[in-house]
């Protein structure tokens, strides 16, 4: 479907482009949102007309985006989640979580602003997108944790995720023998070879001394 822009739409155009898309994203998302217009004549007609008027709108409200920009662009928030030792959440942080976030520190952002493409389901420091305006973009900070003193490290830039790894490789290599790489698959070490034999010749010598007492009794 061939339809005319009345924003800046991303990979698409700006005001007054002309441009063709697929009729599903026109008729659900663009035309019901007002972004955009069936390009026909009577259409076309009709913005041309109102075309200086819709130019100067969006220059209105992309300077009140930029405004609220500058308070909510590098924001970060906290959120504490229950995780596996892997750093897995039980669950997932979504854009109404950012949202309820952003909106306890008087941030106040639409969740149809918030582009997260899909749910936050790690621990770990995660930039997000707002989109203010179509023109206007800033990042906030979702910092997800399992405590506090786990999310005051993250801000640091202590990467937790990875100190848990290296936490739990140590463990298991503690509980790991060493294996001495020069010897053959199935190969006895000589020190227990030697300990072993130890070991048997301490077994055997209650027998021998045994047998000797049994030949000076005889």
């Amino acid at each position: 479907m061939d339809i005319i822009l009345l924003e800046r739409i991303e990979k698409l155009g700006t005001i007054g482009d002309v441009v063709t898309v697929k009729d599903g994203y026109a008729r659900n998302f663009l035309l019901p949102n007002k972004k955009a217009l069936r390009a026909n004549e009577g259409n076309k007609k009709v913005f041309e007309a109102n075309r200086e008027r819709l130019e100067k709108e969006n220059v209105e409200r992309r300077g009140e985006a930029e405004k609220a920009g500058e308070k909510v662009d590098g924001a970060e928030i906290v959120l504490i989640r229950a995780s596996s030792n892997s750093g897995q959440l039980y669950g997932s942080v979504t854009v109404r979580d950012i949202a309820e976030k952003l909106a306890e520190q008087d941030l106040t952002v639409d969740r149809k602003q918030i582009i997260l493409g899909a749910p936050i389901k790690t621990i770990g420091m995660f930039d997000v997108r707002v989109r203010l305006h179509p023109e206007v973009d800033v990042t906030v900070k979702a910092n997800v944790a399992r405590s506090d003193d786990e999310a005051e490290l993250q801000t640091q830039g202590i990467d937790v995720m990875a100190a848990m790894f290296e936490e739990e490789q140590a463990e298991k290599k503690g509980f790991t023998e060493e294996v001495d790489p020069s010897l053959e698959p199935g190969e006895i070490p000589a020190d227990m070879l030697e300990e072993g034999a130890e070991a048997a010749a301490s077994d055997e010598a209650p027998a021998d001394e045994a047998a000797s007492e049994g030949e000076t009794e005889a």
